[in-house]
């Protein structure tokens, strides 16, 4: 069949270019385990998808909480839905999937988990794509759902900005990095015709698998910017699902054991550039996604999450390791690789950030060619000199001091192998963003940037506050000191001797720039209790600028919960913490009830 001619097609749900189109119709594949509380939602959600959904095939993998009386209770009423009850648990997703694929009998499948759900107009989105372009596969975009917050994260968002049909994979690599199964609508007669299906029996990250079988096949993709999949995401509840529980070491030996076969599904079918494309979504998404956590572990985890991770990253080979040198998850591999024991993981964890954060210190070998530490000299940081300003890992401190007279916010902005001073820092515009709604934004002011006095240049600084040290150090996270830290009023850190002052892009050897500025605490607890992220923007002297989160100080008297006075509220209790990639945050919860809120939270932790 080709493809690209859009005449030739199956049987089942498309013409030739003569005669009539049979109605096409849409099957849906909802699987579940021990799931009582959901699986009826989303069978719903389904069967409310209107007519073009010809069958739902309800699969229970053996479930021992009555989930399958409510799911036959529901098919007496629904002629649609048919309900498969397996004899024994499979162990994962992908055998159930594959129960319900085989008993399909529409021209089109999609997948849906028993806790999630899809949205009114879904499928007819998916479906009017697919046979639009004559595709194969149509994709749109799911969006993660925190519960019970509500707060909803777009999956790849980049890739479904816009309307496109896409030939063939190759022609648009960035697909890969869409590994969920469940917001695409396929043609059953495709997936059978290739032999696409799930790894059977016990496999996290199943659908890491199956897409890149699909991806193998070349099938022409229809891609759409409607919401066509709600993955909620259910923290606080006892059992995390599979994919989400990274507590275990076997976790980790899962996803790369499902990314390193989805490599090898996509070499052998002559896919080169989509099986590079994995192995650099591995180092980009699922090792620094692992990274920001490690510090997190015991030492038992942390030797065994290493040798895994040296293992499967020894297989990548020089033209992997070549593509953008100066990526944050290609230097975190190459130190992986490069260490044979746990090192530097409170630095590596600034570095999986997002942004990216490169923490002192900044080294250089003999030869004065930057590198990654006194102790990992074969890890060369040269290919940051070359790297645009706006994509700099930049390493921002924050220190944030609750009190009576006011909530201060201090910055401070580190050189980086002269890279900051020769773009030359002007300001840093300060914003706070909520956590559960980030279109709620407070601004904070745009700050002049001006150098600290009295600061060894951080360009060479070996013993500062990033360690190079061995295993789980936390060296850099201690000190609170400012050199030339500013006075009160939102206003830069005075110029010292390090360089002239009156301009904030010069530097001279002083390597650190900062400001400080009021923090309006009223105006956070407006929406009443949350959390709050802080997110930076530095300018620079040519018109770029950079991005950043900082990170959180934890010296003495930091990081502390304060209850502030408040002629609004009474009192506003105020928490600056820092989150597991190392960034500064802030809780706030305003007036009694706030207080009250807390309370509750903490006597739920304690007592689950």
């Amino acid at each position: 069949m080709n493809a690209e001619s859009g005449t030739t097609r199956d049987s089942e749900g498309h013409a030739d270019g003569h005669g009539e189109r049979p109605p096409a119709g849409v099957a849906v594949v909802v699987i579940g385990y021990d799931d009582a509380a959901h699986v009826t939602d989303a069978v719903r959600s389904a069967l409310a998808q209107g007519p073009a959904v010809r069958e739902v095939v309800a699969v229970d993998d053996c479930s021992r909480d009555g989930s399958v009386g409510l799911l036959e209770r529901l098919s007496a009423s629904e002629p649609r839905l048919k309900v498969i009850r397996r004899r024994a648990n499979s162990g994962g997703c992908g055998t159930p999937r594959n129960t319900g694929l085989d008993a399909v009998t529409s021209p089109y499948v999609m997948f849906l988990d028993s806790d999630d759900v899809l949205p009114p107009g879904a499928v007819d989105a998916l479906l009017a794509a697919a046979e639009g372009a004559h595709a194969e596969v149509a994709g749109g975009l799911c969006v993660r759902r925190e519960l019970p917050s509500g707060r909803e994260v777009p999956w790849q968002p980049r890739l479904y900005a816009l309307h496109a049909v896409v030939p063939r994979p190759a022609q648009r690599t960035r697909l890969v990095h869409d590994t969920l199964c469940v917001n695409k609508l396929y043609r059953t007669a495709f997936l059978r015709a290739h032999g696409i299906r799930f790894p059977e029996g016990r496999f996290p990250y199943e659908d890491v698998v199956f897409t890149a079988r699909l991806l193998a096949a070349a099938p022409r993709i229809a891609l759409i910017p409607d919401r066509v999949y709600v993955w909620h995401v259910r923290r606080s509840e006892g059992r995390l699902s599979i994919s989400l529980d990274r507590s275990g070491i076997e976790n980790w030996r899962a996803r790369t054991e499902a990314c390193r076969q989805a490599y090898e599904v996509l070499l052998g079918a002559g896919q080169k550039e989509l099986a590079r494309t994995a192995r650099a979504k591995f180092l980009d998404h699922d090792l620094r996604m692992y990274v920001r956590e490690l510090g997190l572990r015991d030492a038992a985890y942390q030797h065994a999450w290493w040798e895994l991770a040296r293992a499967h990253l020894a297989e990548y080979d020089a033209d992997d390791w070549a593509r953008n040198p100066a990526a944050p998850g290609r230097l975190i591999g190459r130190v992986v690789l490069a260490s044979p024991e746990p090192c530097d993981l409170p630095r590596l964890r600034e570095l999986a950030a997002r942004p990216a954060r490169l923490y002192p210190p900044y080294p250089r070998a003999a030869d004065g060619t930057p590198v990654w530490s006194d102790a990992v000299p074969q890890v060369s940081l040269e290919p940051l000199r070359a790297r645009p300003v706006r994509a700099l890992p930049l390493a921002v401190d924050a220190e944030l001091r609750p009190g009576a007279r006011g909530t201060r916010l201090r910055l401070r902005l580190h050189e980086l192998y002269g890279r900051v001073a020769q773009a030359g820092p002007e300001t840093v515009d300060v914003e706070w963003r909520h956590r559960d709604d980030g279109d709620v934004v407070v601004h904070g002011g745009s700050l002049t940037l001006a150098p600290c006095a009295g600061v060894a240049g951080a360009d060479e600084t070996a013993g500062s506050a990033g360690s190079a040290g061995r295993g789980g150090s936390t060296g850099h996270s201690g000190s609170a000191s400012h050199g030339g830290s500013a006075g009160r009023g939102s206003s830069a850190a005075p110029a010292g001797p390090a360089g002239p002052a009156g301009h904030g892009g010069s530097v001279g050897s002083s390597g650190a720039w900062s400001a400080e500025t009021a923090v309006d605490l009223l105006a956070l607890a407006v929406p009443g209790v949350g959390t709050w992220d802080l997110r930076l923007r530095i300018r620079f002297r040519d018109g770029a600028s950079r991005d950043v989160t900082a990170h959180a100080l934890t010296g003495a008297g930091l990081l502390r919960r304060r209850a502030v006075p408040s002629a609004r509220h009474g009192v506003v209790l105020v928490q600056p913490y820092t989150t597991h990639s190392g960034a500064l945050a802030l809780r706030v919860a305003p007036g009694v009830r706030g207080l009250l809120s807390v309370v509750r939270a903490r006597l739920r932790r304690l007592l689950h």
